[in-house]
């Protein structure tokens, strides 16, 4: 992407918890800055685990992993996480969740109210801003999650299949969306998911994982130009990269399975 230093930085990392046995084996691999990066495999194969480590969330068994330079732990206040699940406090409406990071860090009551609102505008969501996650349908609460990574303004963005549980005219909606937001603020991001196309449609690379135990099978550049618009699912080319991957997450299935 350029010559700057990646983003992140795995070398030769493993993960086990506890005594069992191994998550990930000798992964190394890069995201550099502004990269669009999808990690799909078969379940079991250590994705989520992946951004955990990125997260700090949990530790580095054996090898390196560096992100902005500096330990995991050290960079998490340029970086933000999306979950499968929004994840949204329920006594908070949409406006207070998304303002929650910024209250965090100190920021003043009206300048927080402000940006808060300025997000959910963004995400198309200002109308709601009064209202409750109880009040919100799926795919709207995935709006204000987001709203509320971005409120940290993060250049490292975790998104761990974060649209699985919405329908696909929706998902497709989310994922046009959120390349949009990208394109405002632009952010490094990592991304998991079970879906081939999905991964297509966002990614500049994908990485496709093995599992038992997890580790790097392939990558697969992606070279269409951004932005991306809905009419990309309509060309062949579309069709010929999904077919390429999917061959791939085959190929990393039965090497699974052997």
């Amino acid at each position: 992407m350029s010559d700057q230093p990646p983003i992140v930085q795995f070398r030769a990392v493993s993960k086990r918890y506890g005594r069992g046995p191994l998550v990930l084996d000798r992964i190394t691999l890069d995201a550099g800055a502004g990269d669009f990066l999808s990690l799909i495999g078969p379940s079991g194969c250590g994705k989520s685990t992946l951004l955990r480590l990125v997260a700090a969330l949990s530790p580095v068994t054996e090898g390196a992993l560096v992100v902005e330079g500096a330990a995991p732990a050290d960079a998490r206040a340029h970086l933000a996480f999306v979950f499968q699940e929004a994840t949204l406090l329920p006594w908070l409406t949409a406006a207070a969740n998304v303002e929650l990071p910024l209250c965090l860090r100190g920021v003043p009551g009206a300048v927080r109210r402000a940006r808060a609102l300025e997000l959910l505008a963004q995400v198309r969501l200002r109308a709601a801003a009064g209202q409750y996650p109880r009040q919100l349908s799926g795919g709207m609460k995935m709006r204000v999650s987001i709203a509320r990574a971005l409120a940290r303004e993060p250049r490292t963005l975790l998104l761990d299949e974060p649209f699985a549980a919405l329908d696909e005219i929706t998902r497709n909606h989310l994922n046009e969306e959120l390349l949009v937001w990208r394109a405002k603020a632009p952010f490094t991001a990592l991304f998991v998911t079970h879906s081939v196309a999905e991964a297509v449609f966002l990614s500049n690379r994908i990485v496709v994982m093995a599992a038992n135990p997890g580790r790097l099978h392939a990558e697969v550049r992606v070279d269409f130009p951004y932005p991306r618009a809905a009419a990309l699912r309509e060309r062949p080319e579309y069709f010929a990269k999904i077919a390429e991957v999917s061959r791939l997450l085959h190929e990393a299935e039965e090497a699974r399975a052997a």
